[in-house]
């Protein structure tokens, strides 16, 4: 048990120093712990690069199954106080990309706020599109992620299924040449701003446009929305995202949206939880939070 406690540390830190921290080992005694676990398990686990250690493909593989593991029996031997959301001053981290903040957050939190004034909602930036080893090692309490085409969920990981969304195109009022439709046509001689959180080298639209033979010309390509608004406002480009998302970050006076001149996926926005950590009082609070918030009609 003390060694998978290592090995959780380990992978979720990266640094032998970090985890060390953590459990309250020193460094060496760390180390020792390490190889020990290399030689049960057969495998090196984790190889230093770059002042950091990198896990292994054997590693990768067991990570979310030891932290679930663990989680669980933590949940077993733990027993949750009552939770009282008024007197309370628990924090709740969640992990989302700028969008999927925008879009939930601040309804979210000023439902939690009117309820729960003493609570502090803590976010990080989402490492991938449903943040799976976080959840399960209880670094994150809820994933903020989206769907665009099904997906198999990791076993331990539970999702509320907030809302659809359909794609619209966005373009600055007083657009040279796209003003009063859009063409398929204008659509593709168009520069394109395309946002890509993880950097994946097509998002569901370009596949779309691939299985028609086509492809659009994008001109700039974002890890962030921050500034795609500014961009969209002084340029001739155009961004085509889900219409809560233009409507949550972009100053709607300063656009005109059209529906795209082809079908598009719809895009569904869910809040993925672990299954066992979530058992707390706490935790069953907030997701009936979101829950509410999801079956309602927030802008």
């Amino acid at each position: 048990m003390n060694l998978l406690l290592v090995f959780d540390s380990l992978y979720r830190h990266r640094s032998v120093t970090g985890a060390a921290s953590e459990l309250a080992l020193s460094p060496s005694a760390l180390s020792h712990a390490l190889n020990r676990l290399r030689a049960s398990l057969d495998d090196p686990l984790f190889i230093r690069s770059g002042g950091g250690m990198v896990p292994t493909a054997k590693a990768a593989s067991i990570a979310a199954r030891v932290a679930a593991a663990l989680g669980s029996l933590s949940s077993c031997l733990y027993e949750h106080p009552s939770f009282e959301p008024a007197s309370s001053t628990e924090t709740f981290t969640f992990a989302a990309t700028d969008y999927t903040a925008a879009v939930i957050l601040p309804p979210l939190i000023s439902r939690i706020n009117h309820q729960a004034p003493g609570i502090t909602i803590k976010l990080l930036y989402s490492r991938d599109f449903n943040a799976d080893e976080d959840l399960l090692s209880g670094k994150v309490d809820f994933a903020l992620g989206f769907e665009e085409e099904p997906r198999l969920s990791r076993r331990g990981i539970d999702a509320i299924n907030c809302f659809t969304d359909d794609y619209v195109v966005a373009v600055r009022k007083g657009h040279p040449v796209i003003s009063d439709s859009l063409s398929r046509e204008r659509y593709l001689e168009a520069g394109h701003v395309v946002v890509s959180p993880w950097m994946e080298s097509r998002g569901a639209i370009d596949r779309f446009l691939e299985k028609q033979q086509v492809r659009r010309r994008i001109m700039v390509e974002l890890p962030s929305l921050m500034i795609a608004p500014i961009i969209v406002a002084r340029t001739d480009l155009i961004i085509t995202l889900p219409k809560r998302g233009i409507a949550s970050i972009f100053d709607m006076k300063d656009l005109v949206v059209f529906t795209p001149p082809f079908p598009t996926p719809q895009y569904m926005l869910r809040v993925y939880y672990s299954a066992v950590l979530s058992a707390a009082p706490s935790h069953q609070w907030m997701k009936e939070q979101i829950i509410a918030l999801c079956a309602s009609d927030y802008p």
